[in-house]
């Protein structure tokens, strides 16, 4: 008969979030083995099976809310007569399973025939070292520590995929393959970064600690996973934008009335999905065996917006398919949504390409990080007025400064200058061209 299996004491929690289902209906499970994993505000923690036997029913799902007493599933208990067996019976079929049966005896001839070699031995595996710190501070259950433990995964280099951020089998599973396939320590040694000290600072003077926001925690997670497995470079170059600035401020106080903002990002959006469509390797994505090229017959522009609490990336979809109006009236729409917080995880997905522009705030040249799995970002900084040479004199020109970073595996050094140089003849080119 099924025996119900409730939550122990949790503690001084009223409820908890199931966060992990460990069996399913039919899975056989021993004693004190983990059934679900939950999690409060402070601290995650597993429930163990009272005993052996069989999972006959479900009671909860992820995301349920479960409190002392609430019934989390039904267990057919093991049979006790055979989980009675007496000591030396096991004992004596552990033996005879663990004596090799012995081979019939070789001729004479070929025993002297057969020359005398010791046996190779595989050359011993160095252990593998987990540094402590940064596995303590790790966001994941006990189940997927204990499994990190078994392969020797320093859980501190591993980025969490599960809700807020949490580390779960799937993302372990996943960077030991990236590690088999790319190479590269799978622990602490090698080239993974080390810890940052703990310090005081508080000793030198006044001090004020305050928490970074979710965004800025996940961005620095994610930037961090890109600036370290992918290979970047950045091409630089200018553009002349005399005529486009100028183009660009005589449509400005036309569509002011409508309420739609004419900025120079929406002529960029434009100029690269030319690009794109020029050059196709950068509309790719590497999958994630690293060994094919994913190409899209798609032009989704990811823009990064600043707002109070971080950068975030909304993207423009379909932006082949609009016109520059319509992408300017949007870019005005997902602003305002990022910086009141209302942005969808739909919203930032699909990207092919993503632009950073800084040029309203300031700056000369930036070296802006990969958006992965998009393989290529384009950095913008402030425009200025330069002497151009024009082959008998000097011209002032407003030249627009172009930072093109790239994923060195997908595209050479090469392609990198031509998407430049291409970037750069289009929005020096007939305006009317990118409407």
């Amino acid at each position: 008969m099924a025996i119900e299996i409730l939550v122990p004491d949790i503690g001084d929690f009223d409820s908890v979030e199931v966060i992990e289902v460990l069996v399913a209906v039919g899975d056989t499970v021993q004693a004190e083995d983990s059934l679900i994993s939950v999690e409060s505000d402070k601290a995650a923690m597993e429930i163990p099976a009272p005993q052996a036997g069989v999972i006959t029913e479900l009671k909860v799902a992820l995301g349920d809310q479960v409190a002392e007493g609430s019934l989390i599933m039904m267990l057919e208990p093991a049979d006790t007569n055979q989980a009675d067996a007496p000591a030396a019976e096991v004992a004596a079929e552990t033996a005879a399973a663990s004596t090799p049966a012995v081979a019939p005896a070789k001729p004479a001839a070929a025993a002297q025939a057969a020359p005398q070699q010791a046996p190779r031995r595989a050359a011993p595996m160095a252990p593998a070292t987990i540094d402590e710190t940064s596995f303590a501070k790790a966001y994941a259950s006990p189940s997927v520590r204990k499994f990190a433990r078994e392969l020797g995964v320093n859980l501190g280099s591993v980025t969490g995929g599960g809700r807020k951020g949490r580390i779960t089998l799937e993302d372990v599973k996943a960077f030991v393959k990236n590690v088999m396939i790319h190479g590269g320590p799978a622990t602490s040694g090698g080239l993974e970064v080390a810890p940052m000290p703990e310090i005081d600072f508080g000793k030198w003077g006044e001090v004020e600690s305050k928490k970074l926001t979710k965004i800025n925690k996940l961005t620095g997670k994610f930037l961090h996973r890109n600036w370290v497995t992918i290979p970047h470079v950045t091409q630089f170059d200018d553009s002349d934008i005399t005529e486009l600035e100028a183009f660009r401020k005589a449509m400005v106080p036309e569509y002011k009335e409508q309420g739609i903002r004419i900025t120079m990002l929406a002529f960029l959006v434009k100029a690269v999905v030319a690009g794109l469509k020029a050059f196709p390797r950068f509309n790719t994505s590497l999958d994630a065996s690293g060994e094919n090229l994913i190409y899209k017959s798609y032009y989704n522009i990811g823009i990064a917006v600043d707002t109070p609490d971080g950068l975030v990336v909304p993207v423009i979809r379909d932006a082949d398919k609009k016109s520059l109006v319509e992408i300017a009236a949007e870019m005005g729409e997902i602003s305002i949504k990022a910086r009141d917080k209302k942005l969808k995880p739909a919203d930032m997905q699909g990207g092919c390409l993503t632009i950073s522009s800084l040029g309203g705030i300031g700056g000369t040249k930036f070296t802006p990080i990969v958006n992965a799995p998009e393989v290529a970002i384009l950095g913008v900084s402030r425009a200025k007025i330069q002497a151009v040479w024009n082959g008998e004199g000097f011209d002032p020109k407003l030249m627009l400064p172009l930072a093109l970073s790239y994923d060195h595996r997908v595209i050479d050094g090469a392609d990198g200058a031509r998407f430049t140089t291409f970037l750069s003849s289009v929005l020096a080119g007939a305006p009317e061209e990118l409407l």
